[in-house]
């Protein structure tokens, strides 16, 4: 059986992240897996995928945009070749859709709804492009029970394609990993560090955690890791609020793992998620994890880890103040949120996949 992923490009970001991790694992259990990306380009992860020879990363352009029409007419070259295709995020999700109304296929199509909520769902004409593109979808899979609800309510009539697969992580990675030295990040041994991994978009509101240090005592810093487009509007804010001392910005990162076990509390301020990976990782860190209460992250956080209103930085502040007053209560929330971590153990995910695309390739046998 031949797997291909289809996806927008390799950009860091959480969608991508599982990617490559779940094709590495499916190689690893005899199914050849490789990724076609719309747009190529650097990436963090293509040194990741370079420890497994056997994969292959294509391309359909090296630069221009991702949301060029033309791109359908390439897809030909590539689906054909495998039994599924696997696409993840938008616009790739009607690309494959659009190119499978037209070409007789092959192969299976398979989509993982990765996001509780987008604009597409705002707009009328959306809406109906939308049932008809998931229509020709072989099984649409959603990574959380709060992803399950909100999708089924958006499309009404495909119900029965629907398959819910948590997202997961490689539990031991973060397990075995060493911290580095406060001072190895441009800090004091006696700083309290607070960090959020995650790109720079309005949905994970870096904003919200930035105003909370206005909160608390100057020693307590805020790591920022990952990028995107609006890294720049908050290097600015962080600049107009005086707190350029106080907040570190990494960039994109492959060393997450040792940084979580670096700092000594791990938030994630994001107005809506699907089943975040960087909450996962969070809950695994062996630091106390703060998420706000919203869809995608209530479900995973809720009575392990410590949850805040969202957009309520003042709330915040107060719930990092007292893990940090309280090494009771810092060691207690720990013990829960790692125990509930155990729940997205990457390996019963892969497993549920690999039983998804045998399921679907016993059927394109048996016709």
């Amino acid at each position: 059986m031949k797997v291909l992923h289809f996806i927008n490009s390799l950009s860091a970001g959480g969608a991508e992240r599982l990617l490559v991790d779940l094709v590495l694992r499916l190689n690893k259990k005899g199914i050849k897996t490789d990724i076609l990306m719309i747009k190529g380009g650097d990436s963090p992860f293509l040194e990741k995928l370079s420890s497994d020879m056997d994969i292959k990363v294509m391309e359909l352009t090296g630069k221009g945009s991702v949301y060029n029409p033309s791109h359908i007419l390439k897809l030909n070259a590539y689906f054909n070749l495998y039994d599924v295709v696997h696409v993840h995020l938008f616009p790739a999700l009607y690309w494959s859709g659009i190119f499978n109304f037209f070409k007789k296929k092959n192969f299976h199509l398979v989509f993982t709804e990765h996001n509780t909520t987008n604009r597409r769902r705002e707009i009328s004409l959306f809406k109906f492009f939308d049932k008809l593109i998931y229509g020709r979808y072989d099984r649409i899979i959603t990574i959380s029970n709060s992803v399950d609800e909100t999708l089924k309510s958006h499309l009404v009539n495909h119900h029965s394609k629907i398959v819910k697969i948590y997202n997961g992580i490689d539990l031991d990675e973060i397990a075995v990993a060493k911290p580095y030295g406060k001072n190895e990040i441009g800090c004091k041994e006696s700083d309290v560090l607070i960090m959020q991994v995650s790109s720079f978009t309005p949905q994970k509101d870096q904003s919200t955690l930035i105003k909370s240090l206005q909160h608390l005592p100057d020693q307590f810093k805020l790591v920022l890791v990952g990028g995107g487009p609006l890294k720049a509007e908050n290097l600015d804010y962080v600049k107009k609020q005086d707190l350029s001392e106080r907040v570190i910005f990494l960039g994109i990162r492959n060393d997450v793992p040792r940084l979580l076990k670096t700092v000594d509390v791990v938030v994630l301020s994001s107005l809506f998620e699907g089943l975040s990976l960087a909450s996962v990782e969070g809950l695994a860190s062996g630091k106390p994890f703060i998420s706000s209460n919203v869809p995608g992250l209530t479900e995973v956080v809720e009575n392990a880890g410590l949850m805040f209103q969202s957009k309520n930085h003042k709330e915040l502040a107060q719930l990092i103040q007292s893990l940090i007053d309280n090494r009771e209560f810092y060691m207690k929330t720990v013990a829960k949120c790692q125990e509930r971590a155990k729940m997205y153990d990457i390996r019963f995910m892969t497993n549920n996949y690999i039983r998804l695309y045998k399921e679907l390739s016993f059927k394109k046998k048996k016709l």
